[in-house]
């Protein structure tokens, strides 16, 4: 018998089709749910019987033992963890979720050399489900590590499972468009971008977001600088589009971190904001409030966010039926940078 966690182990979609019921039927019955027939309890024990499909945690949880734990985690370096108030605040929404459950909270930070162990102790039955915060396009295995166990993403999946992964998002491109318009009606006729990493979804959808908005305006849409959301990346990034267009007059940077990161190089070459260049930003955190001036921004519910997430996981163990895709309203904060 298989213990879920190899390539070829039988899936939950395929007990579902052998037993002639839906995914979250399954799910249900694995979770001991009282919301399902005898009839499909019947169909999915034979199918899993059939098919050899025992994870750990399923397992556990057919013998009636649920851990009432729930991993979140960022596959990032712990640098770049704390450094990120994004993280700090995503991870308060589910605390505040969770807080009214049975469920505790063990955090994960799976730098690339750790991210092998931590999928290993998820697949082992030791959380009855998991949140992936700041993914990249390298951690497919977090996606198909939700054949076996209830995950959800913050933010779209990029790997070629990733449309059938349940996920909490904002709608990145339109955001960016949105904001790239205020360089836009403010008269900025030189606009670029620092756009965030080109290996995560929401570096992707934001340099997505402001090329529609140049190309609706009829806007050249070549000047794009590469950085990693981090101060020091955008003001390299400053750096290196100043060498390529001393007149540009106008910058959408993905992240208020790297925005602050390119304002002390303006800052620094006596370039003033918004006088000479036009600056805007996403995320309405500690650097766009505390950069002189403050800077226009997108803001993203990120403690709801948070809060969502844990919602839709719980669900998930549940066995309920959830939309897969749960996405996120932003709104403006205007500053006048722009």
């Amino acid at each position: 018998m298989t213990d879920g966690t190899s390539a070829n182990a039988p899936t939950l979609e395929m007990v579902a089709a052998a037993a002639g019921v839906s995914r979250s039927t399954v799910s249900r019955v694995i979770n001991s749910s009282p919301k399902v027939t005898v009839e499909a309890v019947a169909a999915v024990e034979a199918a899993i019987e059939q098919l050899g499909y025992v994870p750990n945690r399923a397992a556990r949880i057919l013998a009636g033992r649920r851990t009432f734990s729930i991993a979140l985690v960022i596959p990032e370096n712990t640098a770049k963890f704390f450094a990120d108030p994004y993280f700090a605040t995503v991870i308060q929404g589910v605390a505040m979720h969770l807080s009214n459950t049975e469920y505790t909270l063990t955090l994960l930070i799976a730098a690339e050399n750790d991210a092998e162990k931590t999928r290993r102790y998820l697949q082992a039955g030791n959380v009855d489900g998991a949140i992936i915060l700041s993914h990249h396009s390298d951690d497919r295995s977090y996606v198909a590590l939700a054949h076996s166990t209830p995950v959800v993403f913050g933010g779209r999946p990029m790997s070629a499972e990733g449309p059938n992964a349940y996920y909490v998002d904002v709608d990145n491109v339109d955001a960016a468009r949105e904001i790239t318009g205020r360089l836009i009606a403010a008269g900025r006729t030189r606009i670029a971008t620092i756009a965030g990493p080109q290996n995560m979804a929401a570096g992707l959808d934001r340099l997505e977001g402001w090329r529609n908005a140049m190309t609706d305006a009829g806007r050249d849409a070549s000047l794009v600088e590469i950085g990693d959301f981090t101060p020091a990346s955008g003001a390299e990034a400053m750096r290196r589009l100043l060498e390529r267009a001393s007149d540009v007059d106008g910058v959408f940077v993905a992240s208020a971190q790297m925005a602050s990161g390119a304002m002390t190089v303006l800052r620094d070459r006596g370039i003033r904001v918004p006088g000479d260049v036009g600056i805007v930003t996403f995320d309405n955190d500690y650097f766009a409030e505390s950069s002189q001036p403050p800077l226009t921004t997108i803001e993203q519910p990120t403690i709801e966010v948070g809060r969502r997430m844990a919602a839709v996981l719980l669900r998930l163990i549940d066995g309920d039926d959830v939309p897969t895709v749960t996405m996120m309203p932003t709104e403006v904060i205007d500053r006048h940078s722009a």
